[in-house]
């Protein structure tokens, strides 16, 4: 019977396995699959995109929609614009993030309680678009790098996560850095910040996508081209079909280019930077967002 029983036992455990294996087969088809089709209509030539021959990889090889994208003359002001918001958006991010949430992890800290409801609060209730338009509008930001780099500045989901984290590491290194004289802001800077590079890279990554993806306050708050970033050109870019009379103009010279393959080449250019930063950052993201979850 113990011999049946573990048959059965080892049984369900291969089905069960098998059952793991395929959902995430199936996950990753499904996630994966969209981005391919994109790609491949991108690559297409233009007669199979038109009859709609392209399912999974392209039918020919034309690179006319990725040159009509890069000849842009805005693309790469955008671009530089967007770089520009990512990595200066996350070091202020981040630095604004960790500055609130090593406050909050210190238990002798007497306003540590009032300070963790007021953000609390935050995550269910919000001023709203018009407001917080007016306010921007009142300290003179719109049309400004400095109003997109401060609208997103931090998050109190992060702040809770960082906190956490902050509250895991031993407390017998900052006892014993006390005992040898240092300060809190020497400890926060030569000790915790140290330890905790794993939830620092995770956090700062979703920063970084956020930040990069981000085009809907941008559209709002900038009406200088020169200073949208390369998403807020992609909804462009997808609303029209087209930049504007000089990419209409390519279409009409260029017939190897459809509007539809121009807008999946700008989704695959502005989509593959931050795609491409990701498998460096990925062995932080379990540790890193894990610890810092598992105290609240």
């Amino acid at each position: 019977m113990m011999v049946l029983g573990k048959k059965k036992i080892e049984k369900g455990d291969i089905f069960f396995g098998i059952f793991i294996y395929a959902f995430v087969i199936g996950v990753c088809v499904l996630t994966l699959y969209p981005f391919l089709y994109i790609l491949s209509i991108s690559l297409s030539n233009t007669g199979s995109v038109t009859r709609n021959e392209v399912f999974l990889l392209p039918k020919g090889f034309n690179l006319a929609a990725f040159q009509t994208v890069l000849s842009y003359k805005g693309i790469m002001v955008a671009y530089g614009n967007t770089i520009f918001y990512t990595v200066v958006g996350t070091i202020l991010s981040l630095l604004l993030t960790t500055l609130a949430a090593y406050p909050l992890s210190r238990q002798d800290w007497k306003f540590r309680n009032i300070a963790t409801v007021f953000l609390v609060i935050t995550l269910w209730f919000g001023g709203g678009i018009i407001p917080f338009y007016l306010v921007m509008k009142n300290l003179h930001l719109l049309d400004t790098r400095l109003s997109i780099l401060l609208y997103a500045a931090i998050s109190t989901f992060y702040i809770i996560i960082v906190r956490s984290y902050f509250e895991s590491l031993p407390k017998e290194l900052e006892e014993s850095a006390k005992i040898d004289g240092a300060n809190d802001l020497r400890i926060f800077i030569q000790i915790i910040l140290p330890l905790s590079k794993p939830v620092l890279a995770a956090i700062g990554l979703y920063y970084a996508i956020g930040k990069w993806n981000s085009f809907f306050w941008e559209m709002i708050l900038i009406n200088n081209e020169k200073l949208l970033p390369v998403q807020a050109v992609l909804v462009r870019i997808i609303r029209d079909s087209s930049f504007d009379r000089e990419m209409e103009k390519a279409l009409v010279q260029n017939a190897a280019v459809l509007p539809i393959t121009i807008q999946y080449a700008a989704i695959i250019v502005t989509s593959l930077p931050i795609i491409a930063i990701y498998p460096f950052l990925q062995k932080y993201f379990v540790k890193g967002v894990m610890i810092g979850a598992v105290k609240s």
